[in-house]
């Protein structure tokens, strides 16, 4: 549908005026900081502003530099990281500034090419940055612009398709004011975050409503399209906390699965519908064994986890038996007062704060 350059600077003056008339006091806003642009925006993908701030406020006290970041242990970062998900970004996000810090001497690439180089930076996040930071014409594309270019231009292209991606991007870049990219980017993806909401959008309060193709063709919740669904994998976790005096057996995840690098309690996994099998307790060992009776169920972007907790307390004479049997199936003793200091899945916490720990 051919579209006339009036069209798309009408479209950007509205969403300007909207913005600056409704504006949102946060902390990254209106700064010209790369780490800290980068920061926020590894924090918000796929998360909402109010959970993300107070990790945003955390990271930048902890780590006030990329320089901070690069030095830090891992396990710190993943510590500071705990409850906000998706892990594999904080990963990411330790590594870029190592790279950043030990590979570039410490100074952010300042285009959105050389920003895409980064690891974990996409477009979008390189669309940011490069805009926020150094004024470059380049438009951020994520869920919030999608809906906002579906429903106002009509486009009906499914968004979970590989053509979405490049005909929206080159729909934004059109539009976007070449003399305040930065601002418009903020812009449309807080209009499409507060206003134009995937439910219940306030269509009355719209400044666009008299030009928006999906409310003027009744279209507003068919609009955008996703044809496309995510499958979702159960899992059932079968987890034994074993104790030994103040001393818990604990395990850190591996690479290949969910939560990688962080520590979880020694687990029997089963298919659905299929007996669990029992963990085999170190030989030579006294202990009791309880099945704690809450089940807990954790939902991930592409899993369903099923879960309950076997406590087993080891006789504290036996401790040395448990302490080779750890070591031999790649387990650890942490003292009980250390536990908080272990960077844990959701899933785990939830289960710890049961017990009072």
């Amino acid at each position: 549908m051919e579209r006339k350059t009036s069209e798309y600077q009408a479209f950007s003056h509205q969403i300007l005026t909207w913005y600056r008339e409704n504006p949102r006091d946060l902390p990254w806003r209106g700064i010209h900081d790369p780490y800290k642009i980068w920061l926020s925006e590894i924090i918000l993908q796929q998360t909402r502003v109010a959970q993300g701030l107070p990790y945003y406020y955390a990271f930048v006290q902890t780590y006030p530099t990329v320089r901070d970041l690069a030095l830090a242990p891992e396990e710190e970062v993943l510590r500071l990281w705990q409850g906000l998900g998706y892990y594999s970004r904080a990963r990411n996000l330790h590594a870029c500034a190592k790279s950043i810090w030990f590979d570039m001497g410490g100074e952010f690439p300042k285009t959105y090419a050389e920003l895409l180089k980064l690891k974990g930076v996409g477009s979008y996040t390189a669309s940011a940055i490069a805009s926020f930071a150094y004024g470059e014409v380049k438009a951020v594309v994520d869920g919030n612009v999608f809906r906002v270019l579906a429903r106002y231009f009509g486009i009906e292209t499914d968004i979970a398709s590989s053509k979405a991606k490049k005909e929206f991007e080159a729909l934004a870049n059109q539009i976007i004011p070449k003399d305040q990219p930065g601002e418009f980017n903020q812009a449309i993806m807080d209009f499409g975050a507060r206003l134009c909401t995937p439910k219940n959008p306030d269509c009355e309060a719209c400044p666009l409503k008299g030009s928006c193709f999906a409310l003027l063709h009744n279209m507003v919740s068919d609009l955008p399209v996703k044809i496309n669904k995510v499958k979702v994998r159960e899992r059932n976790f079968h987890y034994y906390v074993i104790k030994c005096g103040e001393k818990w057996v604990w395990k850190k995840r591996t690479s290949g699965d969910i939560w990688e690098g962080l520590f979880d309690f020694p687990q029997i996994e089963s298919l659905p519908n299929q007996k669990t099998e029992s963990l085999e307790i170190p030989q030579g060992v006294s202990f009791q064994h309880q099945i704690h009776q809450k089940k807990y169920r954790h939902i991930l972007s592409h899993q369903r986890l099923n879960a309950i907790f076997s406590k087993v307390v080891i006789a504290e004479e036996d401790l040395s038996n448990l302490e080779n049997w750890c070591e031999k199936e790649g387990f650890m003793l942490v003292e009980e007062d250390k536990i908080e200091y272990l960077a844990k899945p959701k899933l785990i916490v939830n289960f710890l704060n049961d017990q009072g720990i």
